[in-house]
């Protein structure tokens, strides 16, 4: 009853605080649809803020009030780079100024990990394989937040699909009131950024979102189950993930803007906006629901279906990727 209250109260705060934001944002951070845009009517962005803002005030109360539970801190410790991501939204920052204060970021995501606490002695202090093991570990966080920040494309799809991964690590957790007003706050955005989106989240939005998707997965007790909770996130991190892959193997300049993710080229191919997105969202729930119901085992098998199921879609219902890499 307690978490449904604090669900709807984020729900209503993020929607009255973007109430009055969006004509602000219009004024500072509207988005001009261009040749690579999924939509077609200007459009602010930067309405990130509004969770951004709950989560983080509601992360303080929550430590200021005792709790001590490592997760009701990642809100606080993603907040720079939410900041980073405002002002790039509003200035185009320089790559490296990102990127250095991702790696920042995914420092004190795993500084706060139980699972780097607890790392196998032969990776204890002063062991030769100890820098290369927590090198891949910072490259693994900024490449979450960077796929998260790569798929918001489309009109509620990553607000929606990280608002049921959040829901989902917070039940597995038995977090804390925070989590769940953030996940209360999507749904107020949500509310904003269904379609048609009369608000984006922008950089500032969907790079906190990565940074917190990856911090809770860094809070699970063992390393197969943070491997669990990071497969809810499969629709997002794969498509992101082998996008980025198959662009390398053409060659293509990775961090150049593209259309060429799958849910843009199942866009192109006349799926509404809603429609990519309920398929995505739908996609995570199901993951969702057997990570919780059957852990490890259910989950990774139920990934591999859905992957095959990406595969179908990329074949037979989207734009060719060679067809949209032409355009």
């Amino acid at each position: 009853m307690f978490q449904a209250f604090v669900i709807t109260a984020g729900t209503a705060t993020a929607w009255l605080l973007l109430r009055g934001l969006i004509p602000q944002l219009r004024r500072g951070l509207l988005d001009q649809p261009n040749a690579r845009s999924s939509h077609r009517q200007p459009t602010p962005r930067g309405g990130g803020v509004a969770f951004v803002a709950v989560a983080s005030a509601s992360s303080a109360m929550a430590l200021l009030s005792g709790h001590g539970f490592p997760a009701v801190t990642l809100p606080l410790l993603a907040a720079p780079l939410s900041v980073v991501g405002l002002l790039d939204d509003r200035h185009n920052l320089p790559a490296s100024w990102r990127y250095g204060v991702q790696l920042f970021t995914a420092v004190l995501m795993l500084g706060f990990s139980p699972l780097v606490q607890r790392l196998p002695i032969a990776l204890a202090p002063g062991s030769l394989l100890l820098l290369p093991v927590l090198t891949l570990l910072v490259i693994a966080v900024t490449a979450v937040i960077n796929f998260t920040n790569f798929m918001d494309g489309l009109d509620g799809l990553v607000a929606g699909c990280i608002a049921v991964t959040i829901a989902t690590l917070a039940v597995e957790f038995d977090a804390t009131w925070s989590l769940w007003a953030l996940v209360g706050s999507l749904v107020g955005f949500l509310l904003w950024n269904w379609s048609p989106a009369k608000v984006f989240m922008g950089d500032v939005g969907s790079t906190f979102l990565g940074a917190v998707f990856a911090g809770l997965v860094l809070q699970a007790s063992s390393w197969l189950e943070a491997f669990g909770y990071l497969l809810v996130g499969t629709p997002l991190l794969a498509d992101a993930c082998l996008c980025v892959l198959r662009r390398l193997l053409a060659g293509q300049p990775v961090f150049q803007a593209h259309r060429l993710h799958l849910f843009q080229r199942l866009h192109h191919a006349g799926w509404p906006h809603a429609r990519v997105s309920l398929t995505y969202i739908s996609a995570t729930a199901v993951l969702a629901i057997a990570m919780l119901a059957g852990g490890l085992p259910c989950v990774f098998s139920i990934a591999v279906v859905e992957l095959l199921l990406g595969v179908w879609l990329d074949q037979r219902v989207a734009v060719p990727f060679a067809v949209a890499s032409e355009k």
